[in-house]
């Protein structure tokens, strides 16, 4: 089947739409007409390098969609079905599935490369040339195959647009705050970093009943779009927000933090990591460098036994909480429509990267044509 994609060939080039051959789906896959993709900021690591990747791929993994064609034992599918992707995939049987940790599926292994489980890609130029697909999916492409373990049943109600931003950002954001800190009703929590992930660790702990949610970026638009969302304060950095944060909790420090910020250093790391309460939890969500390292005084994180973790896709089960989430934004106590700044075509997937580097966007979203 012909396709077309956004595809990056090297590190520091550019998006180029390419028309692409795409295999037919095996025994255990589908086939997803792609309608809409979310710009995640993820997919411009490939760009810039911070994770690394086999080079060329297909960009994008939080998608929507419409299933178009199963495999022969696909069972948890049905051709018509409305889909968002799971950037993550779920077998349900390995060790961690089976403990409800489905973030951490081992089937996960390996997706650097871009091509499906047993080695092979799903996308190739036309003269044959393999391309891989961001998170073995590629909603940059208006079409994809995948593993059904990668794509999430939802109701038909639910518009595109909104429903591809669950599938990675929402889920991300909003879990960091409620699974990866433990936000609990009455804390004061840190959200550091408030763009298309931030923003939703902001929503999680409003939700969870947070007292003080106190939003840290740079971007005044940002600070605005936080306090719309849930944050009760906005500040330009910690070292702004310290006062206010001793104010609140008799000098004591944040229960909790989550570090959102599109790179992250060691440095920023010990900062937030400080910002802290005795036994305080600081999850991080961002991707950076293992150079120079993290400066955290080992005393500190003992005596005051204080939890520095790492969250991954907010530890959410896709299978369960994509479809929760989903019914929190019907029942109106998620905020999904506000998060989207501007759409896209896919011609113009650079132009979208820039604005999210000048801070225009809280989320930007490709819509795609057939």
């Amino acid at each position: 089947m012909n396709v077309k994609g956004a595809v990056i060939d090297r590190v520091g080039g550019k998006w180029a739409v390419q028309e692409l051959d795409l295999v037919e789906p095996g025994p255990t896959e589908v086939r997803i007409k792609v309608m809409a993709s979310g710009l995640c900021h993820s997919d411009d690591h490939l760009v810039t390098g911070d994770i690394p990747n086999l080079l060329p791929m297909v960009g994008g993994h939080e998608g929507s969609g419409i299933v178009e064609a199963v495999g022969s034992a696909v069972t948890r599918l049905a051709v018509g079905d409305h889909i968002a992707t799971a950037y993550l995939p779920a077998c349900g049987v390995c060790n961690w599935c089976a403990q409800g940790m489905q973030y951490i599926c081992n089937t996960g292994a390996g997706m650097e490369n871009g091509f499906a489980v047993d080695g092979s890609p799903r996308f190739r130029t036309l003269d044959g040339t393999p391309v891989g697909a961001m998170q073995r999916l590629g909603t940059f492409a208006n079409y994809l195959v995948t593993d059904q373990a990668q794509a999430v049943k939802i109701d038909r109600e639910i518009p595109f647009d909104v429903a591809a931003l669950v599938s990675c950002g929402v889920a991300t954001g909003w879990g960091a705050a409620v699974n990866g800190a433990g936000v609990r009703p009455r804390d004061t929590t840190l959200v550091v970093g408030v763009g298309g992930v931030g923003m939703n660790a902001v929503q999680g702990a409003a939700h969870a009943g947070a007292a003080n949610v106190i939003a840290v970026d740079p971007v005044s638009f940002k600070r605005e779009q936080a306090e719309e969302m849930g944050a009760t304060h906005s500040f330009a950095s910690i070292a702004e927000a310290m006062p206010l944060i001793h104010s609140v909790t008799e000098g004591q420090g944040a229960d909790n933090a989550v570090l959102t910020v599109g790179v992250v250093d060691g440095g920023l790391i010990a900062e937030a990591f400080a910002a802290l309460r005795k036994q305080g939890t600081l999850a991080v969500v961002s991707i950076g460098q293992n150079e120079p390292g993290i400066p955290i005084s080992p005393l500190e994180l003992v005596v005051y036994a204080k939890q520095l973790r790492g969250v991954l896709f907010g530890n959410c089960n896709p299978t369960r909480d994509i479809p929760a989430l989903l019914d929190y934004y019907r029942s109106g106590h998620l905020r999904l429509d506000e998060l989207i700044t501007r759409r896209y075509g896919m011609d113009q997937v650079n132009q979208a990267y820039e604005d999210m580097h000048a801070g225009r966007n809280i989320r930007g979203v490709l819509v795609h044509e057939h």
